[in-house]
């Protein structure tokens, strides 16, 4: 069901091309992406409804939800799902307003400071996906950070369901526990478009954030720039790095906790234990066959993105684990948090065997919204910070620039720009040189 790679004694040579990853083509699907993109960008709401009607089925006046049925779709959810979310609201909340920053102002010479300033972005596009499964938690990770970094103005995007054209329930649902009005019935490619160019409908955002699927991920890059991005999300990973000590149950039911998710989906174990490892691999077809996406699942863990990594030791564990640089990471091990603290690259780490990603996918309060595809070594999981930039503000008296010019002056003429040098000295009474 799952493959086997021994990497004992032979780790050399550049890990990441021996290791099982899924094979996203976002320059392929730029092909595809780009016309719909600037069909949107001429024809705006006309092109959204037709679009959205091709691919989604469902043909509609207006890609805005109502906010009659953004209101009924609360009143009409579980109330065991309204606690869940409403939990799952407050621990995020919680977690994320201890990553609020605060202006500093910084004294550089006598009459010279700069201020870095935090200034939230305008207005977000935040996407929720709505294709094999929904993800009203998706709304709690994305809205919560832009809330608690000071975005005056966000919008909801997520793909409309049949037969009435509206996005699933629970998306509807979390948006108005989230106090979030403006929700439209828009998915994919269409709507990171609809977000970058603006329509009648909706007006333009800075920035768009959230997970989706190759086509989202491929509208993200052709349009960055014209707006913002979190990243270009692939399919979910889960890496596991384990020794004797770890449960089988456990790390089989975690492997297959994210290979739920996609056919694509990732799922590795990272193991010093070849008696675990042997362990796993007969749990494995037992758990699935007691799943509900039991053929998904099965795809996703016999794909050449999933499989089993035998290492001799913890250390050469580390050093695969930090060339995959998993979107979650967990540490089964033996004083699992000084492993953890080890690691360098990952987009979440979850630390021994009572915090599964399961936990963080829903409510251990950190974000889910994290980098895939081996990002993880250079780029974050959602944040607060994400929804801010940072300006510095350079306040300089005459005196404190006075002793800065001649300086000024040696550099801008060491790189042949005398005029910025002579931008300093107009402002005293000195003599500016002629041509």
């Amino acid at each position: 069901m799952i493959a086997r790679i021994d990497l004992r004694g032979s780790l050399s040579g550049d890990l990441r091309d021996v290791l099982p990853r899924a094979e996203l083509d976002v320059e392929a699907a730029l092909v595809q992406v780009r016309p719909l993109c600037d069909d949107v960008r001429h024809r705006g709401a006309a092109a959204v409804r037709e679009l959205t009607e091709r691919f989604d089925g469902v043909d509609l006046p207006t890609a805005r939800v109502p906010a009659d049925a953004i209101a009924r779709a609360l009143a009409e959810l579980d109330p065991k799902v309204r606690e869940a979310l409403e939990e799952s609201i407050r621990r995020v909340r919680i977690v994320h307003r201890d990553q609020r920053r605060t202006d500093v102002a910084t004294g550089v010479v006598p009459g010279g400071t700069v201020t870095e300033r935090w200034v939230p972005v305008r207005r977000v596009g935040l996407y929720a996906p709505g294709g094999l499964a929904v993800y009203p938690s998706s709304v709690v990770m994305n809205v919560v950070p832009a809330q608690v970094a000071g975005v005056a103005s966000m919008a909801v995007a997520s793909p409309p369901q049949k037969p009435d054209g509206l996005p699933h329930p629970a998306i509807l649902a979390a948006c108005a526990l989230l106090g979030v009005d403006e929700v439209y019935a828009v998915g994919g490619a269409v709507a990171v478009a609809m977000f970058a160019y603006g329509t009648a409908d909706c007006p333009p955002v800075d920035m768009v954030t959230g997970p989706g699927n190759i086509w989202v991920a491929a509208a993200k890059r052709l349009l960055k720039g014209r707006i913002g991005i979190d990243a270009e999300a692939g399919p979910t990973e889960i890496a596991v790095l384990a020794d004797e000590t770890a449960d089988p149950v456990h790390v089989a039911a975690d492997l297959i906790s994210q290979a739920e998710h996609d056919t694509l989906a990732a799922a590795v174990l990272v193991t010093t234990s070849e008696e675990l490892a042997d362990a796993v691999e007969r749990e494995l077809p037992v758990q699935v066959a007691a799943t509900k996406h039991g053929d998904r699942i099965a795809e996703s863990l016999g794909g050449r993105q999933s499989g089993i990594v035998l290492v001799s030791s913890i250390d050469d564990g580390l050093r695969v684990v930090d060339a995959y640089a998993a979107e979650h990471l967990e540490i089964q091990t033996a004083d699992a948090a000084a492993v953890a603290a080890r690691v360098r690259n990952a987009g979440a780490i979850f630390v021994g065997p009572y915090s599964p990603v399961s936990l963080g996918d829903y409510m251990a309060g950190s974000n889910h919204v994290l980098p895939t595809g081996g990002c993880a070594c250079h780029s974050s999981g959602l944040s607060v910070q994400t929804f801010l930039r940072g300006i510095h503000v350079v306040d300089y008296s005459r005196d404190a620039l006075a002793g800065a010019a001649p300086l000024v002056t040696a550099l801008s003429d060491a790189e042949d720009l005398p005029a910025h040098g002579a931008a300093v000295r107009a402002r005293f009474d000195w003599e500016t040189p002629t041509a």
